[in-house]
Formats: structure tokens, C-alpha cells, sequence
């Protein structure tokens, strides 16, 4: 069993108050888990509403296939409208 971390940071330049940054991240979160069956959730600086922390996790019995899921997701977060990735790192344990 191989399980992959995912820590996301992202910058959200267009938000102007917490609501406008939940319902961005809201929107974001629900297209990751749709599209990649991941869990998702946000972890930090939920207090700042120009930035977001978000942790993913995903369970396989193949590494190669953590690796691929998260890395997309990180390809696509780059074409995500309204956020900016600013950091993030890949774990597999």
C-alpha cells in the first residue's frame, strides 16, 4: 500500500475577503475531488484571504500511480483560474 501527501500553497490575488475565498477554493476543491478522487482539504492560513494551504491525500497499491494522480494535479492547478501555486510538495510513504 502506498500512500501519497500532497501540500499545496496558493496565492489568490483577485480575492478581497474571506468569502470570495471560499468560494473559489470551494469551487477548486470540488473539481480535484471529481476529477482525481482524491481527499482534499484546507490546512493553513484560513484566516488570510490571499492565500490557502491545501493537504491531498491518495491510497494505491501502486506507487507509480500516486505519483502520476498527484503531479497531475499539480499540472492542472497551474491552469486553475484565480490562484496562483506559489509551493508544494509530493510525499510518498
Amino acid at each position: 500500500m502506498v500512500v501519497g501527501t500532497l501540500n499545496i500553497r496558493l496565492v489568490l490575488r483577485e480575492s478581497h475577503s474571506l468569502k470570495d475565498k471560499r468560494r473559489v477554493i470551494k469551487s477548486l476543491k470540488d473539481r480535484v475531488r471529481q476529477k482525481y478522487n482524491v481527499s482534499i482539504a484546507e490546512v493553513g492560513a484560513q484566516d488570510n484571504h490571499k492565500e490557502c494551504v491545501l493537504a491531498v491525500a491518495m491510497v494505491s497499491n501502486e506507487g507509480r500511480r500516486v505519483n502520476s494522480v498527484l503531479s497531475g494535479l499539480v499540472n492542472s492547478l497551474r491552469l486553475f483560474p484565480k490562484v496562483e501555486l506559489v509551493d508544494y510538495s509530493l510525499e510518498l510513504l
